[in-house]
């Protein structure tokens, strides 16, 4: 590995503890952004020529700590720091460091800079924009391709970000233990909407967006290390590499939509596949369900499957049934209608799904499903009439093409008599 390389995964891997802790040194969003930018251009250059330290995040800390304050100093004319030889002996700084790095201190740091970043004040879009800029450390450009819209626009959201969490007084302390079990669903949250930018993304964006799944699925794991024994945090993390697992297969070669049954398993990636059932067989066992597991549930369910065919279908009905339970939602019940149609028939899964007509109308995915059942049960006057109202409302050209995919198949059927 070149030294650039190995200074960039390192440098990427600390960014989380070193911009938390300059977070609670300074308690400004962009001081400690620049203290930890600063300590890299330090590490660019002296780590290539005295070797690693011996704790990364320690070192960017202390230099980046103390970069910030020699700039205070500077504007009050005060002294500066030493030479840069004398910064790369840090060895007994980095030990006292990285002493409190292996303490609880580390881990109140990561979720304070967490919980900034997913504020109840912010919308989900700039919580997600503010977790990759000050958590994951993407570029504003990165982001801006991800979410499809201009550098300057994004740069406008996550400047608006910072600036509401500065005027709602976000307190920077460690929170209370009751305050962690809360604020950690709402850490989860944000990151499975940063994961589902990326998986929900198709046609040419799904390349661009692609990377926030594997980024979505890097902060998880940084979280299940700081709660290890938290089931929905490995019901999480295996939700996300069941679903992502799917990837290389979810569309063909012009990027239109490939359904889960003409998907090639082959293609499945199987040590992702192998790690998130082993997550979701590990958290099961602490017997506290909750919906990421459920959801992690089902998607292992399609992943053992050997064949579509073989899809244990009555099981995963039974799952999306307590998953209504937990977390009632129109969208559940009509993921559970696919997997009620599959057992019961198309009948009782369109029974089931009229009764959301009026709260999922502009929903694209209702229209596509329910003429899907309605073209099962030959309705096709009806049918055309869905298909045609979800592509009105389609995301994607991806989508639209898949919906009018139906369509091609009824007028074919209409020829055919």
């Amino acid at each position: 590995m070149t030294d650039l390389a190995w200074i960039d995964a390192a440098l990427t891997a600390a960014r989380p503890q070193a911009v938390s802790a300059l977070l609670r040194y300074f308690r400004d969003l962009d001081t400690a952004e620049e203290a930890y930018q600063e300590a890299c251009l330090k590490a660019l250059s002296a780590w290539p020529r005295n070797g690693p330290p011996r704790d990364a995040a320690a070192w960017l800390i202390f230099v980046g700590r103390n970069v910030a304050i020699d700039a205070k100093r500077r504007s009050a004319k005060q002294q500066a720091l030493p030479d840069e030889d004398q910064l790369s002996d840090l060895e007994d700084a980095e030990s006292n460091i990285v002493e409190r790095l292996d303490n609880a201190d580390y881990r109140d740091d990561v979720l304070r800079l967490l919980f900034v970043c997913c504020h109840p004040e912010l919308p989900a879009t700039q919580q997600i924009a503010l977790a990759l800029r000050i958590v994951s450390g993407l570029s504003v450009p990165q982001i801006a391709r991800a979410f499809l819209v201009s550098g300057a626009a994004m740069e406008q959201r996550i400047t608006r970000a910072k600036r509401r969490i500065a005027d709602a007084g976000v307190p920077f302390e460690a929170p209370t233990a009751p305050e962690r079990t809360e604020r950690l669903a709402a850490v989860a949250a944000m990151l499975y909407l940063v994961f589902n930018e990326g998986y929900s993304a198709s046609g040419d964006e799904a390349p661009m967006r692609a990377p926030l799944c594997d980024e979505a699925i890097r902060l998880t794991r940084m979280l299940l290390g700081l709660f290890a024994a938290e089931p929905e945090i490995m019901g999480l993390l295996a939700l996300m590499l069941l679903q992502h697992a799917r990837s290389a297969a979810r569309f063909d070669a012009n990027g239109d939509i490939v359904l889960l049954e003409n998907q090639n398993r082959a293609r499945w990636h199987k040590d992702r596949i192998a790690e998130g059932l082993a997550l979701i067989d590990k958290a099961i066992r602490h017997q506290q369900r909750g919906p990421y597991q459920i959801q992690a549930a089902i998607a292992a369910l399609h992943s053992r499957a050997p064949a579509f065919a073989e899809t244990d279908w009555m099981q995963i009905d039974l799952l999306y049934a307590a998953l209504e339970q937990l977390q009632p939602s129109s969208v559940v019940t009509l993921n559970r209608a696919v997997a009620v149609s599959k057992v019961r028939g198309a009948q009782a899964a369109l029974d089931m799904i009229d009764a959301l007509a009026d709260r999922l109308q502009n929903y694209f995915h209702f229209h596509g499903v329910r003429g899907a059942f309605l073209m099962e049960l030959k309705r096709n006057a009806e049918a055309r009439e869905a298909f045609n109202r979800a592509i009105a409302l389609a995301n994607s050209p991806a989508e639209a093409a898949y919906i009018r995919m139906h369509l091609d198949k009824l007028q074919e059927g209409a020829r055919a008599k």
